[in-house]
């Protein structure tokens, strides 16, 4: 009885169906076929089983966006008009949706998605219970997918700052927040923005701090948000000892202290340089002068010519002097529509001289020009060590006066709303699962359940029959053992 390999064959097809979950069942069913051949097939759930995540009482807000009904319900369209933009575009009138993604979906899941383009559009919700910056840190994490690309937009959210009677109907770009965070693009210009609105301590005036940009390595998995139109998982941390990590479907891209990472600073330089203190009009800043006992040559002509005819040259022979390099196309005929009162005078286009085509030249010869070997240009004499340099001066230090120094800049306002605030030359932007906890385990937790489901669809949907193969192998690591017998069963026989 000869042995085929109908399982590798039966794991292909049933693949090509859609990937499993861990917990999903496969049945392996060995039946007898004409001829005594073994026929072995494994069948799979066609699609990934996703459930809805429960609420938490710890989150300081969650969305899943499952339920369309929190359409106008716990999110709120912005009814105001961007300030200083033109009345016909200072409506924020975006469109907004509750949908599927476009592509790969799982079933029951849905995102809120920025339908429109060249538009503002505004939309915000409230948290649970506001965050306090105090001696938890906080975790926000959101999924991001710009589904049709994006060229010039963005797809970042706002952490609106806690105030009283704050009306969700009137959010615009001039609501106050505290962290903006999420990614931005025009043109080659493109970001992970972590801004943050920092309390100048002395004056209660607020500043945005920004972040410093993703460079290196990390800089391309930045750039794939933008591109491959696929959902990203974005996750900001900052923790009371004032650092933060920023991450892209759990890879850290940036990393740092709110100190030390972000223009301008949040404290002020101790010192200043005196604006009132003034360079001496004897102080020298020459590092180099001109040689004063230095002389000009006598042979030095300095209105000798950079190039000079070519005396040597002789006219080459078949150079065709009563021929133009150009002449009127003889085959080129007035346009039907071409008007000389309007238009003025028709002339044929000029084409190359047919005639020149094989002569060595064709026109006026003239003698060409050839560098100069007695040019040597303006005469300047040879710089030397400035015996009287005292170095670039500098103005003295004075004390700051509007130096302080904040030791924790991570106790930032209050937080208890947040809000999408956008403009974008792009449309079909999806939002998912934003969540705002200061448990990294339960946000590890709301990942895997949701992304990681989502991702887990959209890799077995576009990767290759072998990558396909071999992922659903390690989650049944049982097939291996059949992969072995089928193979070496035929030996031994």
């Amino acid at each position: 009885m000869r042995l085929r390999y109908w399982l590798l064959v039966s794991v292909v097809l049933a693949l090509g169906r859609g990937h499993v979950e861990d917990d999903d069942e496969a049945t392996v069913e060995t039946e007898e076929a004409a001829g005594g051949e073994d026929i072995v097939s494994v069948e799979t759930l066609d699609d990934i089983a996703y459930i809805t995540p429960e609420s938490h009482p710890d989150h300081y807000f969650e969305e899943h966006f499952d339920d369309a009904g929190v359409l106008g319900n716990k999110w709120i369209k912005s009814q105001a008009k961007k300030d200083g933009a033109e009345e016909a575009i200072s409506k924020y009138d975006g469109e907004w949706n509750i949908e599927p993604l476009v592509k790969d979906a799982l079933t029951g899941d849905q995102g809120l998605v920025l339908k429109s383009k060249a538009k503002h559009a505004a939309i915000s919700s409230k948290l649970k219970k506001p965050f306090q910056f105090a001696d938890r840190q906080i975790v926000i994490q959101y999924e991001i997918a710009f589904q049709n690309g994006q060229d010039c937009g963005g797809g970042y959210i706002k952490l609106l700052s806690e105030a009283k009677g704050m009306d969700l109907r009137q959010f615009n770009d001039k609501t106050p927040y505290t962290i903006m965070f999420g990614p931005d693009k025009c043109g080659s210009d493109s970001k992970l923005h972590f801004i943050f609105r920092h309390k100048n301590p002395l004056t209660g005036e607020y500043e945005e701090k920004h972040c410093k940009k993703v460079e290196g390595k990390s800089r391309s998995s930045l750039e794939e948000v933008f591109k491959d139109k696929r959902p990203h998982l974005l996750r900001l941390i900052i923790r009371p000892d004032n650092t933060f990590e920023v991450s892209v479907d759990q890879t850290v891209i940036n990393h740092g202290s709110l100190h030390d990472s972000f223009t301008p600073p949040v404290n002020p330089p101790a010192e200043i340089d005196d604006p009132k203190d003034k360079m001496p009009a004897d102080w020298d800043e020459r590092e180099k002068i001109p040689d004063p006992e230095a002389v000009k040559p006598e042979d030095w002509d300095e209105d000798a010519p950079r190039q000079i005819i070519d005396e040597s040259a002789e006219k080459p022979d078949g150079w065709l002097d009563d021929e133009p390099d150009m002449i009127p196309d003889p085959e080129a005929t007035m346009p039907d529509d071409w008007d000389a009162e309007m238009d003025g005078d028709w002339e044929a286009p000029l084409i190359d001289n047919p005639a020149c085509k094989e002569a060595a030249g064709c026109g006026s010869w003239a003698q060409p020009m050839i560098d100069n070997p007695d040019y040597k240009g303006k005469w300047y004499p040879e710089l030397i060590n400035n015996p009287n340099y005292k170095g670039k001066w500098k103005p003295r230090k004075i004390p700051n006066p509007n130096y302080f120094n904040d030791e924790h800049p991570f106790h930032m306002t209050s937080i208890s709303g947040v809000g999408i605030e956008l403009w974008s030359m792009s449309e079909n932007i999806y939002f998912d699962n934003l969540l705002i906890t200061d448990n990294l385990v339960h946000a590890n937790k709301y990942a895997a359940d949701t992304f990681d489901l989502k991702m887990s669809k959209i890799d077995a949907s576009t990767g290759g029959m072998f990558r396909r193969i071999l992922d659903y192998s390690n989650k049944n690591p049982w097939l291996y053992a059949v992969y072995v017998v089928l193979v070496g069963l035929p030996i031994v026989l």
